[in-house]
């Protein structure tokens, strides 16, 4: 395990898309964090004081910039009309979301990544004695 640990923010404007209106920017904070090397962050804004963040797999963001990725709550595909567009929808109980994004700048952002903790040696920066020890319950007794 590694202990030099390194986030990485990058914002981004996702346009968010609904039938019969014209898209809305939303701002959006990508984050990438070696504690957790196998995931990204993406921080919609909501409002003055709010944020919604969704967790889901580096692999899946880097999957969806080249073909249709993701089978839950999250799916990432390019555009088939903008070569420099990505859809990005989102899922969850409480509603749906598709948002349109630019394709280079989230390379730009997974290459960001590339460069802390390149792909399949995420295993380096896993603390598994620290995972587990969150998971089990300590009043065991």
């Amino acid at each position: 395990m590694r202990n030099d640990h390194v986030t990485l923010r990058s914002t981004a404007v996702f346009d968010l898309l609904a039938p019969r209106t014209p898209p809305v920017p939303v701002k959006v904070e990508l984050r990438y964090d070696t504690r957790d090397p196998y995931a990204v962050v993406a921080a919609f804004r909501t409002g003055r004081a709010g944020w919604v963040e969704w967790v889901f797999a580096r692999d899946l963001l880097s999957d969806g910039l080249l073909g249709e990725a993701g089978d839950g709550d999250v799916r990432i595909r390019p555009s088939m009309e903008d070569p420099d567009s990505v859809f990005v929808e989102l899922n969850s109980p409480s509603g749906h979301a598709m948002f349109e994004a630019s394709a280079q700048e989230l390379a730009d952002f997974l290459d960001q990544t590339y460069d802390v903790v390149l792909p399949g040696n995420e295993h380096l920066w896993v603390d598994v004695d620290d995972a587990l020890t969150r998971l089990i319950p300590h009043d065991l007794g």
